[in-house]
């Protein structure tokens, strides 16, 4: 009786708990909505200090049973988590963006840092457009988007990859692209990755930012950080878009008669009586070009675990016939918080393209596709009549292939790539305050090109039995690096620090067959061909880089703060005794917005003055072996008398250099950070100076020398600038409307050359053998050379060349500086329109100030050969007394030297792209069990504003070079592209 007395009392105290527990509870509900007032699914509601807590349903309500007076952390990824008190009353609870807040934290190397407190040129690239407009490449995301980066699209190739330069070129023969690092793993080369994987960009601009990279840091560095799941419920997102594109701007031939009147009066050929016009070679060339993108998404998380897998399709068909791009793409980013104390993350990444291209560059005699949709008369046909399967080809004595037969000789040729990524990490925290990281990744890249010379459709191809090549490459980079960092705050002060080693191997091998003598087309592989070429053969090379690196900075109350960085690099493909370099930078900040004096001003929410300096190294793009003696290599004929057993012969390939050695970039940096007007204004701007020392050039020898070349520390080049940044909100409420604006201004010159004083480069005419670039002390990079030209003689229809020395007569000591491919400044601007679902995104870029030389023209108004010309020469000087700027037609190529007849002003302004989208209410979309809506249709390269002749000015035939730019010849022409998307979240 005694025991159950005891139960019984136990039982009420306990049941007198529970009531007493429950009667101090109470029930907080209310409703998470966006600026816009439309609700967020699946935001975090938490009971602060517990794990009660519950996400918002498909309205944006929630109801929680809490303890009187506790405080609700209410989150969702993207806007600014809030913190509210408990209570009966139904709450309205509406985040921020977070975009809006000083507190936004940016990746900075080998860590992160809090936006307000970078004292270093950091630009971070919103990645909210990267699902709304039609975007394959992550360089084209980035175009026009940060001041001091210049970014271009070389020429309209289906996956052609964007030339990107962050504050001017600072290498000649190195590399002068940036260091991409993608979720901490540094590399070259991102055309694997989809912009729709892409979480956070940054790009770390002056050497006080990038030196925690140091050798590899000289050009820039873009921080890609790709999606990762989060807590809540699981996602799933599909983004696609179908687009159709065509040539901007089309170019008129002269019709049969026009071209017969032409070969009459200089005599190049005679055309024989009653031909007529029969093709026009636009048409046969151009077509319309469909785009393809489709992206699948899967994302979740928790306490423990969060993921995100993605996969995808990308197909560019060009507007020239056989060019193509296509991309098959994979990634799962796993994180595991297996303890508290650590952390496990990996990744993996596959991707698979390929892709064809045309012949250009070259003349229409030499299959060059464009510039024979010109020269090609149009009283020719396709097919010979006469020979069945081949290209027509009689042309009566002129030098011409016709463009669908120099289609045709890339038509079998296509370059396939397939990647693989992996990356693992652990992390393991000893105290908040203290972690250490160590990953490896492995960058493994397949390369295999295969390409095919029909023996019997083309006039080359029967010259050569038809031929075929197969090149395969693999390269493997392995990168080992280990974190130590400390990050802690006492009181008004903080301090982090980061201690970096890190280890990159890379092996390469390569391999490349030739074969000739088909008997016909219909097998392509090599055991068909009958001549094995004798120059078959493989290589292969390996380069490894170590370093060590630390970094610290302090910060006082978010007023005062400065950060140092060190590194030292040694790298296997110098010299060595020459292979280490040491890397350091300094840079501080002032926040004058906190000081006592300021207080006064509310209406200023955050100035900075921030500067530093800081040097960077450079040995990327220069062989790996650039340092030794390289010998060239001969096979010996076996099947010749007495050489059955002879063996190869060597030949010195190169000069060694045992002091080969760093390039080096130091640079200065000052800028100015101003938030205002409730931090609606924000503007940016930097002045930066660079000179770079010990530039790694291969210079030419003598041709006495018994090599051509040798791999040097050569010379000094600077670059100096201003940028400016400016963000605005201009409306805020139902309706939104946002101003970013961005302009660079550069100046680039060589200040010291060595061994030898003046280069040239680029050549561009076939007809003249002259090389357009003239490089040299005090002059920037890329000058144009060549003589004036003063017009037209009104007397002889001749091209008048301004004689410069005075003598009387028109020398090669007459030629000058004839132009500057480098524009006067660049600029950016996109506006972003949004009223209850309806947005509109208009984004502009453009380039002021530079020149192009527009080399096609020489091949389609010289009028020096037998080929066809444009109706640009309907206008030539025919007669004394003729005042025109086209000259007499002239079967001779005095009319046609470099000049600054050729030279045009490459400025432009161009709508880029313009986005109108609708997202469906969410409340409407629950009922269909969708999350998210969204429709758009973009037009990209809509309108283009330029004085320029030619296809496009956003051009350059020789692409990435530092040394030759703004040259068209014959270049594949940029589209201009109408876009329908689609993205839904379920």
């Amino acid at each position: 009786m005694k025991e159950q007395r005891i139960r019984f009392l136990f039982s009420l105290l306990m049941l007198f708990l529970s009531i007493s527990a429950f009667a101090q509870q109470i029930t907080v509900s209310g409703k998470v909505t966006d600026s816009n007032q439309e609700p967020i699914i699946g935001a975090s509601v938490l009971e602060k200090g517990t794990s009660n807590g519950m996400i918002t349903d498909m309205d944006g309500n929630f109801s929680l049973k809490t303890a009187p007076n506790a405080t609700i952390t209410i989150s969702y990824i993207g806007y600014q988590t809030t913190e509210v008190k408990a209570t009966s009353k139904p709450l309205k609870i509406e985040l921020k963006d977070d975009s809006e807040l000083l507190d936004e934290v940016v990746v900075i190397g080998y860590g992160t840092m809090q936006k307000k407190d970078v004292t270093t040129s950091v630009t971070s690239v919103s990645t909210k457009e990267l699902n709304e407009r039609p975007i394959i490449s992550t360089g084209a995301a980035l175009q026009g988007k940060a001041a001091g980066v210049q970014i271009t699209q070389p020429n309209g190739l289906p996956g052609q990859e964007m030339v990107i330069r962050v504050r001017g070129n600072s290498s000649i023969s190195a590399s002068n692209d940036p260091l991409y690092v993608v979720d901490g793993v540094p590399m070259t080369d991102i055309g694997y990755l989809s912009p729709n994987d892409i979480e956070t960009m940054q790009i770390l601009k002056d050497a006080s930012s990038a030196a925690i990279y140091g050798s590899r840091a000289a050009n820039g560095v873009v921080l890609i950080t790709t999606k990762s799941g989060a807590k809540g419920e699981a996602k799933i997102a599909f983004n696609s878009f179908v687009g159709f594109s065509n040539v901007i701007k089309s170019m008129k031939s002269l019709n049969h008669a026009q071209y017969k009147e032409l070969m009459d009066e200089t005599g190049a050929i005679n055309l024989p009586d009653g031909l007529k016009d029969e093709t026009d070679w636009f048409k046969e060339t151009f077509t319309t070009g469909v785009n393809q993108n489709y992206q699948l998404s899967f994302s979740n998380g928790n306490d423990k675990m969060r993921y995100f897998v993605s996969g995808g399709y990308t197909q560019d068909d060009g507007v020239i016939k056989v060019a193509f791009y296509k991309r098959y793409n994979f990634r799962a980013n796993l994180e595991n918080q297996i303890r508290k104390w650590f952390k496990l993350s990996s990744s993996v990444a596959y991707s698979d393209y390929s892709s064809n291209g045309i012949i250009s560059g070259q003349g229409a005699n030499r299959a060059g596709v464009v510039l024979s949709v010109i020269n090609t008369p149009t009283y020719a046909k396709i097919w010979d009549d006469e020979n069945p399967g081949q290209y027509y080809n009689n042309f009566y004595g002129a030098n011409v292939t016709h463009p669908v037969s120099n289609m045709s000789r890339s038509a079998d040729n296509i370059a396939k790539s397939n990647r693989l990524l992996g990356n693992v990490s652990g992390e393991i925290t000893f105290a908040p305050f203290l972690k250490f990281k160590s990953s490896l990744a492995i960058d493994r890249k397949s390369y295999h090109y295969t390409s095919f010379l029909d023996p019997k459709k083309t006039s080359y191809g029967r010259e050569q039995f038809g031929t075929a090549d197969d090149n395969r490459s693999q390269s493997t980079v392995l990168v080992f690096d280990n974190t130590l960092s400390f990050d802690k705050k006492f009181k008004k002060h903080a301090l982090s620090a980061v201690a970096v080693s890190s280890y990159t191997n890379s092996d390469y091998t390569y391999s490349y067959q030739g074969v000739s003598h088909f008997f016909s087309s219909d097998i392509h592989t090599l055991n068909a061909g009958n001549k094995v070429s004798q120059g078959n053969g493989t290589t292969a090379s390996q380069w490894a880089i170590m370093s060590y690196a630390f970094r610290a900075a302090y910060n006082y109350d978010s007023k005062y703060m400065v950060t140092a960085n060190m590194r030292t690099d040694g790298s296997s493909k110098l010299a060595p005794g020459k292979r280490w370099g040491i890397f350091p930078s300094i840079s501080a900040g002032w926040r004058l917005s906190s000081e006592k004096f300021m207080e006064d001003y509310t209406w200023i929410n955050d100035l900075k003055l921030r500067g530093g300096w800081g040097q960077t190294g450079n040995q990327s793009g220069i062989g790996d072996y650039a340092y030794l003696q390289r010998y060239n290599i001969t096979r010996q004929n076996w099947w010749e008398e007495g050489k059955a057993n002879a063996m190869v012969t060597l030949s010195p390939a190169n000069m060694p250099n045992r002091d080969l050695t760093w390039e080096t970039t130091t640079q200065t940096n000052i800028g100015i950070d101003l938030s205002v007007l409730d931090n609606r204004l924000q503007f940016t701007a930097d002045a930066y100076y660079k000179h770079t020392t010990n530039l790694l050039m291969d210079v030419p020898l003598p041709s006495t020398a018994s090599v051509s070349s040798v791999t040097r520390n050569e010379g000094e080049m600077e670059n100096k600038g201003l940028e400016f940044a400016i963000n605005s909100k201009n409306f805020v409420g139902k309706f939104k409307w946002d101003t970013d604006f961005n302009i660079s201004f550069n100046r680039n010159k060589v200040t010291k050359l060595n061994l030898q004083k003046i280069y040239y480069y680029g050549q561009t005419s076939e007809s003249t053998n002259e090389k357009v670039v003239r490089m040299t002390e005090g002059k920037p990079l890329g000058m144009f050379w060549g003589f004036i030209s003063d017009g037209v003689d009104p007397q002889t229809g001749d091209i008048i060349y301004r004689d410069i020395d005075k003598n009387g007569r028109i020398t090669s000591s007459d030629k000058t500086y004839i132009g500057d491919p480098n524009p006067d400044f660049t600029f950016g601007m996109t506006n972003n329109f949004s009223y209850k679902g309806i947005g509109l995104n208009i984004f502009l870029t453009g380039s002021v100030g530079n020149d192009i030389y527009n080399a096609s023209r020489i091949e389609t108004e010289g009028m020096y050969s037998s080929r066809n010309q444009s109706t640009e020469v309907l206008n030539r000087w025919k007669k004394p007394g003729d005042i025109t700027n086209i000259p007499r037609a002239l079967i001779s190529t005095e009319n046609v030297k470099a000049s600054s007849r050729w030279v045009e002003d490459g400025s432009y302004l161009r709508v880029k792209n313009i986005t109108l989208s609708y997202e469906f209410p969410t409340r409407m979309l629950k009922k269909i069990f969708l999350n998210r809506l969204q429709v758009y249709t973009s037009a990209q390269n809509l309108i283009t504003f330029t004085k320029y002749k030619g296809f496009d000015p956003e051009v350059n035939q020789f692409g990435n070079s530092a040394t030759v730019q703004g040259i068209d010849w014959g270049t594949y022409p940029q589209v201009k592209t109408f876009v329908f998307g689609l993205n839904v979240e379920f």
